[in-house]
């Protein structure tokens, strides 16, 4: 087959671009960016983000979803350095984590039956592009601090996910193209990292081979890691990477790249982990919300991947679509390291270089925007209390923490502070005995102490962020070593834990020596999973729990993860820290956040000297020294076998049918109501008549605030709910664990213990006015009572809705509780995009005009006129709001629906409902 003859049976290929290369013997196909330049003009200065985008458009090149008018816009980028095209990006595959992978593949199997009902074969719903679901959200730390801990949390979460775990079997044996890593292998992201991710992918069409890069989505935020292999990826809603792997393409606008160059080195002492939290502060300031970030500069070449993977996990912390790392000589190191083949890092280099997404020393891409930052400036550092981008410099935790006590005891010191300029806020006038006013007493195990504010009550090594880092996980064990020859224990009040993003860890810390010390300190392996950073922390000691309840105490918890959201970690834990893993030890050493490490001692060692941090913290050299005992064999025997699982995931016995046998008693797993009653055409759009407000909301409202997560009690509606249904409390699970039963998760949304609606006076958690007669109860009680009145809702918000994790349960809850519109002052990208995809109408004030100035109390009713006509992308609709007092007031709204491909899933109902409503039309 001549190459022309190729290009006809692979796309149109306008710009006559597909061309060949050489590599390990064999000859690869591939559209060649060169090649586009010779019509397009030099396209060697888009940043290297783009040239993958341009590829998977020339490549993709259909005439319909895909036209030249696309292509030429990636070249006129670099004119304007920015774009208001649409474009549809078609990635290679999609990666999910079970907490949002088990309601995408209920949604499969509901399209399935969907398809039933309407006499047709429901294997056509099948993935298209390839899927990975790992599941690495379930196991919680129940046990901690003993040998047996992980067997133990391994046995709890089989056992309370049994009828999870029998679906996610069918669903490996029911789909074409969808794999499942069964549990206690990893964490998807570094699992994505350390094995799945190719960097360069291929596939054989007709007798040719054609190359191309690794692209994916996925149903995590932090998907985002995985660019700091070279590979581009980021974190859509669940709803969206469903409607991908059954091949349609994510529709989203050429964004804008803002250019972080990076220069020199960091400094004795400091780690990848506080060079992130420098770099996640500095770009929320800038603001780079919806934009790529791509690094640059000299500070790469020694940098190596795991490093850039830490940097490009937090892209959701800093607020990008993605921060991407370009393809060298590291990224060839690294995967040699992990034990990828040689013909695939040949055929790497080799393509990259063809393709020019190579980066050579000195080569600086054009970009929207740029800002520096000298590594050599950067300090040790954390973040918290209860947000990633607010940075504290180490020596100012101390400080800051008892500035958060005075301000919120509204002393007269509150008002004496200042910014320290080094990062981090300074208290002035707070004296150092003002932790004693609320301590309480502690006994445990015999030992009797008292708990203060400030106790660090959860320490935990956690998350893909930093267990993916070999250096950092060695200077945890280093400075664990360390503490254990001078006799120092961990305070008895602290949690301690132990949860790697992949087996690989534990093999190497063993091997280094340092896992036996880490032990001592009570930081025993408890699971691989994410465990406390997604908010799986398990309870607390019964007496420390009795403390802090009964003092009311403002604690803490540090962690080595990548979120810090109010109410996430653990429900009584006020103030959250994110960490290094060697400061997750030296914190659990301490005890208290209310101790400057950086001058006063962390403990008493057996001689009865003082012990500061800089006696443990490891040299350079030291960590470098055990690093270098990484191997390549611990990944090959770690992911030889690695969709196999274990004897007890073998036996697991499940349905072998193409539909799913849904089962009224089942409480993890039920058949959600989206598809019920589909018709061949969607139903017209009508505007919002006399809606009433479900909720009045702030600023910053995260989708942890919205989405079901962690766990919850027993006299909520979830709670309830499960208790009718003969769930006792001490099996409840979590609300992850149950996002594949719609009645759970319903019952959780907007339920979040720290969301505070306006509509209630100093009131925190789920509970709304029922504004009809005046009633404060849960949310979900009220929207049940207006869906029984037939009266339409909307939510009212501040700035910033939906930062957060791709969660696709804050947008289905949303649309369950019979919210039509939510109309805000503006919104994160992923939820926005939710919203859509299940039918949800976004809408953002102008500029200027807020609930604030609405004079908004939740007792008006609302009516947005506007939907009934053409839907089309960014609409002015008008919104008449109706006040208590018969009063009435209009304000116009911008419709947030940002795309063409947005409007018609809006039409739809739904991003699913319109691929169903395909698939019967082709049928």
């Amino acid at each position: 087959m001549s190459i022309s003859e190729l290009d006809k049976e692979l796309n149109k290929d306008s710009l006559n671009t597909l061309s060949s290369f050489e590599a390990g013997g064999k000859t690869y196909h591939y559209y060649s960016l060169p090649k586009a330049a010779e019509t397009l003009g030099d396209l060697n200065q888009l940043p290297f983000s783009l040239k993958v985008l341009t590829e998977n458009l020339l490549r993709n090149e259909d005439g319909t979803t895909v036209e030249r008018k696309h292509i030429d816009a990636m070249a006129k980028w670099l004119k304007d350095r920015k774009s208001d095209t649409e474009i549809q990006f078609r990635p290679a595959r999609v990666l999910m984590q079970d907490f949002t992978g088990v309601p995408g593949v209920v949604d499969l199997a509901a399209m399935r039956a969907a398809v039933e009902a309407a006499g047709k074969d429901p294997a056509m719903i099948n993935p298209l592009t390839p899927v990975d679901l790992v599941i690495d959200h379930s196991v919680m730390v129940d046990h901690f601090g003993d040998a047996s801990a992980f067997k133990d949390n391994v046995a709890i979460e089989m056992e309370r996910n049994q009828e999870r775990y029998e679906f996610l079997r069918w669903g490996q044996h029911a789909f074409n193209n969808f794999r499942v890593v069964p549990p206690g292998t990893g964490i998807c992201h570094q699992v994505n990292l350390e094995y799945l991710g190719k960097t360069v992918w291929h596939k054989a069409i007709g007798d040719k081979t054609v190359a191309y890069p690794d692209t994916l989505v996925g149903t995590d935020s932090h998907t985002t890691m995985i660019n700091g292999l070279g590979i581009l990826g980021w974190g859509v809603g669940g709803i969206e990477a469903e409607a991908a792997m059954l091949g349609q393409p994510v529709s989203m606008l050429i964004p804008e790249v803002v250019g972080f160059k990076v220069s020199g080195k960091l400094k004795e002492g400091i780690t990848a982990t506080d060079l992130v939290l420098t770099i996640v502060e500095m770009l929320r300031k800038k603001g780079v919300v919806g934009k790529f970030v791509e690094f640059y500069g000299d500070g790469l070449q020694d940098m190596p991947v795991a490093d850039r993977a830490t940097i490009a996990n937090m892209a959701p912390e800093y607020g990008a679509t993605c921060g991407f790392f370009p393809v060298d000589e590291q990224t060839i190191k690294y995967m040699r390291l992990t034990g990828r083949e040689e013909s695939q890092l040949e055929l790497i280099e080799a393509y990259a270089k063809a393709q020019g997404l190579w980066c050579e020393p000195g080569h600086e891409p054009i970009y929207t925007d740029k800002l520096e930052l000298d590594m050599g400036e950067v300090e040790a550092s954390l973040a918290g209390p209860k947000r990633p981008q607010d940075r504290v410099a180490l020596k100012n935790m101390k400080a800051s923490f008892e500035l958060l006590m005075a301000t919120a005891e509204g002393t007269e010191q509150a008002q004496e502070t200042k910014l320290d300029s080094e990062g981090g806020q300074t208290a002035v006038g707070i004296h150092d005995s003002y932790e004693l006013t609320s301590s309480q007493p502690l006994e445990m195990k015999g030992v009797k102490s008292r708990l203060n504010p400030g106790a660090v009550v959860i320490a935990a090594i956690t998350s893909c962020t930093n267990t993916s880092n070999p250096s950092v996980m060695m200077a945890a064990g280093l400075i664990a070593q360390k503490a254990v020859e001078k006799g120092l224990k961990t305070q008895p009040w602290v949690k301690t834990s132990l949860a790697p993003g992949s087996k690989v860890v534990t093999d190497y810390l063993k091997v280094a020596g340092l896992d036996t010390d880490l032990d001592k300190l009570g930081f025993n392996l408890v699971g691989y999973g994410c465990t406390t950073c997604i908010g799986n922390s398990g309870p607390l000691p019964d007496e420390v729990e009795k403390a802090i309840t009964d003092g009311d105490l403002t604690v803490a918890s540090v962690l080595s993860g990548n979120r810090n959201f109010e109410g996430r970690v653990h429900p009584l834990v006020k103030t959250n820290w994110l960490a290094s893993p060697p400061l997750v030890v030296a914190y659990a050493l301490a005890g208290n956040v209310q101790i400057d490490l950086t001058k006063e001692p962390l403990g008493i060692d057996s001689d009865g000297e003082p012990v500061y941090l800089k006696d443990l913290w490891p040299r350079q050299q030291e960590v470098a020294d055990a690093v270098a005992k990484v191997n390549t064999e611990m990944f090959h025997k770690e992911y030889g076998a690695v969709f196999d699982g274990d004897a007890i995931w073998q036996g697991i016995e499940f349905p072998k049918s193409k539909v799913y046998d849904w089962t009224d008693n089942s409480t993890y797993i039920q058949h959600p109501p989206f598809f019920e009653g589909l018709r061949e055409e969607p139903d017209a759009i009508s505007d919002i008549k006399n809606a009433n407000i479900l909720a009045l909301l702030g600023d910053s409202v995260t989708t942890d605030h919205i989405s079901p997560a962690g766990s919850f009690k027993p006299d909520t509606p979830a709670g309830k709910y499960l208790q009718a249904n003969g769930v006792e409390p001490k099996d409840f699970n979590s609300y992850g664990s149950r996002r594949g039963n719609h009645q759970v998760m319903m019952r959780g949304t907007f339920a979040n213990v720290r969301i505070r609606n306006e509509m209630l006076d100093n009131v925190e958690g789920g509970y709304t006015k029922f504004v009809p007669t005046g009633e404060q109860m849960a949310i979900y009680d009220a929207a049940m009572k207006y869906q029984g009145q037939k009266t339409p809702l909307v939510i009212i918000a501040g700035k910033e809705y939906g930062t957060g994790s791709s969660r696709d349960w804050a947008a289905k809850g949303t649309r369950l509780l019979g919210v039509s519109a939510v109309v805000a002052e503006s919104y994160e990208r992923i939820h926005r995009s939710n919203l859509i995809g299940m039918g949800v109408m976004p809408l953002q004030f102008p500029e200027g005009t807020n609930r604030k100035t609405l004079k908004l109390t939740g007792e008006e009713t609302i009516s947005i006129e506007g939907l009934s006509g053409e839907i089309t992308t960014g609409q002015t609709l008008k919104m008449t709001i109706t006040y208590k007092d018969g009063s009435t007031t209009t304000c116009d709204l911008k419709s947030r629906i940002d795309t063409a491909n947005e409007a018609v899933y809006f039409k739809h109902g739904g991003i699913l409902h319109y691929v169903v409503r395909e698939m019967l039309k082709s049928a």
